[in-house]
């Protein structure tokens, strides 16, 4: 037990050096995420359009 109170001690010494952001901050690196999200959504999405258009034009030039 001695070295799970040893981990518990060390745990909360390593907790307050810890540097937490602002509210401010944390509420712009939310949007920073968000926005970055939505954008590369976007593009994966266009790009999986575009894909889709080329194998459905592959596709239906096959004659079977």
């Amino acid at each position: 037990m001695s070295n799970f109170g040893n981990y518990l001690r060390d745990t909360l010494a390593e907790m307050k050096h810890v540097h937490w952001p602002t509210q401010k901050q944390a509420f712009l690196y939310t949007l920073l995420v968000l926005a970055i999200s939505i954008v590369v959504s976007l593009f994966l999405g266009a790009f999986d359009y575009v894909f889709n258009l080329g194998i459905d034009a592959i596709v239906s030039r096959v004659n079977y």
